[in-house]
């Protein structure tokens, strides 16, 4: 069904109209310009699918966006040149180049929970990199898709990048198409489904996935700030974050201590908001059932929910342990579980154990055990005496590992992943070295000395 949208995006790539870095940055700064022309509806949309508000759709999808084009534009130029690298002597007369390609017609398939931000950021990088895109927005956030069909039909002609709504017959029939990339950010279930399709056609990947992203909170943390940032991260977009912490994972000479300190700052940046109705939503009927069962155990904070407008209020978990119900699966809703260990160690292992988190944060005013903590736990990324704010650089690399997904994005690694690196040794013809050749057989025993 979207074969020839497939094929428009194929033929203009192969005119390597895309290639030039002018014409690169101009679509950049073409779709940096259409975002401004619809920021106004993005915001509406925002508040009608799931009554995000204009401050944090501003911090947390648009802001941002804008900044990542920024610095594509800044530095894209430097990215896309060949790169001249050393030669060893062994290859005396020649030298070495990595030349930047794109790969091609490339895939976006972007959640729901950033919906805007989710499809622009990868967008920034495909297109910066020079290939052409289709994106697939989630059908969970209609308003927002359709502003994000409207605002990219303004800023391209569907040759170069186009917009594809739908569910998950849309998603399949995409997927069954010989894209050159695909980017995919949501959940590890159709993650696998998303790897599956593309192995069919020995596509190349990103899987942006999730997890269950643990805060370790050692006893000797500042349990005022850790408590503050904590909250900030976890119940920001009603917990619907990949990021966001999942779990806290404290010592239990400080628990009880921390406890009253998230009970305080849930309180005071939340509180009025969800009196209000003015805090923002699950995403749908079905993940407010799933998240609104885990609200069981020892409720410290929170507990009510307005089920008619699918608002569950930040809610505190103390005393919980691995076989509370929240333990059992990625939250990914406003539900904060506290548990806490006796040894740092057994801590460690207890997280080992879990599927790699995209995320892991660690509170501690020792810097040899934020360091040991960060050795010996694989995840994806994280920060230490601080939650999310790793994403809003574009000097790290953004991705998880194993079941939290595959690749990175963000900055200079967008461009990266959607990009192509070519080896090319360009070799001398004014002279020609004979060892390489079967008469000179006895020299290569020279270079087996020389290499052993």
């Amino acid at each position: 069904m979207y074969d020839s949208v497939f094929h428009k995006q194929k033929q203009f790539f192969q005119t390597h109209s895309t290639l030039p870095s002018d014409v690169r940055i101009m679509a950049l700064k073409q779709l940096k310009d259409a975002i401004k022309l619809y920021e106004d509806d993005i915001m509406t949309a925002m508040r009608e699918d799931y009554n995000k508000n204009e401050s944090d759709a501003f911090l947390t999808e648009v802001g941002i966006v804008y900044s990542e084009i920024n610095f594509h534009i800044k530095n894209l130029k430097e990215w896309a040149a060949p790169v001249k690298v050393k030669t060893p002597a062994t290859h005396f007369g020649s030298s070495s180049k990595i030349y930047k390609e794109p790969f091609g017609v490339t895939l976006i398939i972007s959640p729901w929970n950033y919906p805007f931000n989710l499809a622009m950021a990868p967008l920034v990088g495909a297109l910066s990199a020079g290939n052409t895109a289709i994106l697939k927005p989630s059908e969970h956030t209609p308003n927002v898709s359709a502003v994000i069909s409207n605002l990219i039909g303004h800023a391209f002609p569907e040759k170069y990048v186009t917009t594809i709504e739908g569910g998950i017959e849309t998603n399949q029939q995409l997927l069954e198409l010989p894209f050159d990339y695909i980017f995919y950010t949501g959940s590890s279930q159709v993650g696998k489904i998303v790897m599956e399709a593309a192995s069919k056609h020995l596509t190349p990947v990103t899987l942006e996935l999730g997890g269950k992203s643990p805060s370790i909170v050692l006893k000797d943390a500042d349990l005022k700030l850790t408590a503050k940032r904590i909250v900030w991260g976890k119940f920001m977009n009603a917990g619907q974050t990949c990021v966001a912490t999942d779990f806290v994972y404290a010592d239990n000479i400080i628990k009880d201590e921390l406890v009253g300190y998230l009970k305080h700052y849930t309180h005071k940046f939340y509180n009025k908001e969800f009196e209000a109705e003015e805090y923002m939503q699950i995403i749908n009927d079905k993940h407010f059932k799933r998240v609104h069962s885990y609200i069981t155990g020892d409720i410290a904070y929170g507990g009510r929910s307005h089920k008619e407008i699918r608002m569950i209020e930040p809610t505190i978990i103390q005393d919980a342990d691995f076989s509370h119900p929240s333990m059992q699966e990625e939250i990914f809703g406003p539900v904060l579980p506290v548990l806490g260990f006796d040894d740092l160690e057994k801590a460690m292992i207890d997280v080992r154990d879990m599927p790699d988190p995209l995320a892991l944060y660690v509170f501690t005013n020792n810097g040899k055990a934020a360091r040991h903590v960060i050795k010996n736990i694989p995840f994806g990324g994280g920060a230490v005496n601080d939650t999310m704010f790793h994403l809003a650089t574009p000097h790290l690399p953004f991705g998880g590992r194993g079941y939290s997904g595959m690749g990175k994005y963000h900055g200079r690694y967008s461009f990266d992943t959607f990009t192509h690196q070519k080896s090319i040794l360009h070799q001398t013809t004014l002279f020609d070295i004979p060892l390489r050749y079967p008469n000179f057989r006895p020299l290569q025993k020279l270079l087996r000395y020389i290499w052993k």
